[in-house]
């Protein structure tokens, strides 16, 4: 390996929007994440909605009507 481009590994923490802290390696420092394996609903078995900037609002704002005009077309 060369010497000298290689970032410097260290230990640090990597905090969950759960409330999850976890000492991992790596060669950021203070690491947030949004889903851990403490709360990831493959892991707990748990269905849990995560509406990232308002995407599922805009979906049922998109199609509110969509059943009425489906209806009204036959």
């Amino acid at each position: 390996m060369k010497k000298d481009i290689h970032p410097e590994f260290k230990k640090t923490t990597a905090s969950c929007a759960c409330g999850n802290v976890l000492e991992v390696g790596s060669t950021k420092e203070n690491i947030k994440v949004e889903i851990c394996a403490k709360c990831h609903p493959f892991f707990t078995g748990k269905q849990k909605l995560v509406d990232t900037a308002g995407r599922i609002d805009r979906f049922r704002k998109k199609y509110a009507g969509f059943d009425t005009l489906a209806t009204a077309q036959k």
